[in-house]
């Protein structure tokens, strides 16, 4: 039975952090750093010690003369964010952090590494209002939108935590960033895509990460999908469907209320042309609730139908939450999901399942803490 629920696009009324250097785009930076009376060319400076080098402290900028690095720190470089801990698995290979921000709010970011690359999982709200009743984050709620800094500062993070080799297998090299951990990325629109411009662009103006590597996740929210699109931006779409029904789909992603399955396939669709870019989509696997062979059938069809080739499923096992009425689907059921779906002409595969141990579900250490 569907239900309707409340929709919260807006975080509650709770103050951003104050103004970090990776707020600022150049013209701003330049504009800031002579609010403090110094010399224009300390505008690129201080950009490159915090994308290109990854420092943000200032005491630590030796190219910053002493007696204006206090100045600088307080007006350009607040802490935004605390590690409050580290939790590993996978041999060390997946690390989870848990964050505090400046105002008590906590968050999570989950680092990946694989053979061939490291991927970031990053949040963009502290908790969500997307309330999907399978989902750790959504369970909790809406606290606020992240700032732009607090996005790019995880990423930063996590590039100097790899450089320095304080994750497991030895010093490497950040390669992909996805915004699929706290948050639903498109109710924060605009501080996402300063982030993602952040992350992407060289230095000075940012982490100088390719814009192909890094992915962007809704649950669904069609006129933001379809603003994105006209970003000129790169980055990959993956769009959060779970089951291709309206029926089943206004339970469980209750934004469905406002833009329908065949709503949301037409923005995806006009993402797909309007970058060449093929859509991700995210399906969570839930036993005896959306993993029937009929629903693969389906899916498979008004995938094809909509997007043709530009199009890849992304099965994804359900990682559970405590006390959760939720369960993941078993192999052979999972097996056959995949096999009717490809069976329609449409890519499918299963993603890497990592963290359950460390509670690696959005959400789910932020709430147990």
């Amino acid at each position: 039975m569907a239900v309707s629920l409340p929709l919260v696009f807006n975080a509650p009324k709770r103050g951003l952090p104050p103004r970090h250097l990776a707020d600022l785009d150049s013209t701003e930076r330049r504009e800031a750093v002579k609010e403090l009376g110094l010399p224009g060319f300390r505008a690129d400076q201080l950009a490159r010690q915090y994308y290109g080098r990854l420092e943000a402290d200032a005491e630590k900028m030796t190219d910053l003369p002493a007696s204006v690095r206090e100045q600088v720190a307080s007006a350009l470089f607040p802490t935004l964010l605390t590690p409050l801990k580290h939790l590993a698995c996978d041999g060390g290979e997946t690390r989870k952090t848990l964050w505090k921000a400046n105002d008590g709010t906590l968050l999570e970011s989950v680092l990946m590494r694989y053979p061939d690359r490291a991927t970031l999982c990053i949040s963009s709200q502290a908790g969500c209002g997307m309330a999907c009743p399978f989902c750790a984050t959504g369970q909790g709620g809406l606290q606020r939108n992240l700032s732009t800094a607090e996005i790019v500062d995880q990423v930063r993070a996590a590039a100097a935590a790899l450089r320095d080799g304080e994750v497991d297998g030895g010093p490497g090299r950040l390669s992909n960033v996805v915004f699929m951990g706290m948050g639903e990325p498109l109710a924060n629109y605009k501080r996402v895509v300063a982030a993602v411009r952040r992350i992407t662009s060289p230095a000075p103006d940012g982490l100088g990460l390719s814009q192909r590597s890094v992915t962007v996740s809704t649950v669904g929210l069609a006129p933001a999908i379809r603003k994105l699109a006209d970003e000129g931006l790169n980055v990959t779409l993956a769009v959060s469907l779970h089951t291709p029904d309206d029926e089943l789909r206004d339970t469980l992603v209750p934004v469905n209320n406002r833009w329908s399955v065949a709503e949301v396939l037409d923005a995806a669709r006009y993402y797909a042309d309007s970058t060449g870019r093929r859509v991700s989509i995210e399906y969570a696997l839930i036993r005896d609730v959306n993993d029937q062979p009929w629903r693969a059938d389906m899916l498979g069809k008004k995938l094809r139908k909509a997007l043709g080739a530009l199009v890849h499923v992304n099965l994804i096992p359900l990682n559970p939450t405590p006390g959760s009425e939720w369960d993941a689907s078993p192999k052979p059921v999972e097996k056959e999901f995949v096999r009717r779906v490809i069976a329609q002409g449409v890519s499918c595969t299963v993603r890497d399942t990592r963290g359950q141990e460390i509670a690696a579900a959005c959400g789910q250490l932020a709430a147990e803490n």
